[in-house]
């Protein structure tokens, strides 16, 4: 794991973030590798998607030629603000990613790079992969709050993207899940599917909590991974 932290005019202090690298990384220096930014929830910092298992479950996946390697990203938010007073969004697009791109071989296209996120952390996925469609080819949701001053937009910025550029989209969420995280959630579901935008939605059994996203941990990086693995022997073979 590699750790690091982006100083920029527009935050107060640096954006710590962890760089999870596929165990071979070091081995074939000629191959690039796409990359996911997971974002964590609100009180938690860049360590929360570690501690969840996410890099360990990726590379027992990996390891055992189940998914394409790729590289995590996990960056750390310091506000709980709305996106207009929270400049971590406009950092992470404009500065951190190309940072990430500038300092390790990523594959620097839309399908090749996933955001996904919980709770506070799912509010960002759907705000910036849906805001930055261009940058992004998936986005997971888990357990979503939707970002109050979002809501009003979100219909509009689904509109703008081209119908054949529509991302990948995960929702899933707990039964006991807050109320207003669960309303949250199923409000956007609903978009989608009022929209007949493709999506994934799973209602399972659960609470606002991280041993629920941890039991799901592995069916979350399945799918990141998924079209990726697909392409496996065009994308990573030197």
């Amino acid at each position: 794991m590699n750790l690091g932290a982006l100083e920029s005019e527009k935050l107060r202090q640096a954006m710590d973030f962890r760089v999870y690298l596929p165990p071979c990384y070091a081995e074939h220096p000629d191959q690039r590798y796409p990359v996911l930014v997971l974002i964590h929830g609100q009180s938690y910092t860049d360590d929360q998607w570690d501690r969840l298992g996410a890099d360990d479950t990726a590379e027992q996946l990996i390891l055992s030629g189940e998914i394409a390697p790729f590289l995590i990203v996990m960056p750390r938010d310091r506000l709980w603000e709305q996106p207009k007073d929270d400049p971590f969004g406009e950092v992470l697009v404009n500065e951190l990613i190309p940072l990430i791109d500038r300092s390790y071989r990523t594959i620097p296209h839309r399908s090749q790079r996933a955001i996904g996120g919980l709770s506070r952390g799912a509010g960002w996925a759907v705000h910036l992969g849906l805001l930055h469609w261009q940058l992004f080819g998936a986005i997971g949701a888990h357990s979503l709050a939707v970002f109050e001053s979002d809501a009003p937009k979100i219909e509009q910025w689904l509109e703008q993207i081209p119908p054949e550029a529509y991302p990948r989209i995960f929702l899933d969420i707990g039964d006991r899940d807050r109320p207003p995280i669960l309303q949250s959630a199923i409000w956007f579901e609903q978009l989608l599917t009022r929209k007949q935008i493709p999506h994934e939605w799973y209602l399972y059994s659960g609470y606002h909590q991280e041993s629920y996203w941890q039991a799901h941990v592995e069916q979350y990086i399945r799918w990141y991974a998924a079209p990726w693995s697909e392409a496996k022997f065009d994308i990573i073979e030197p």
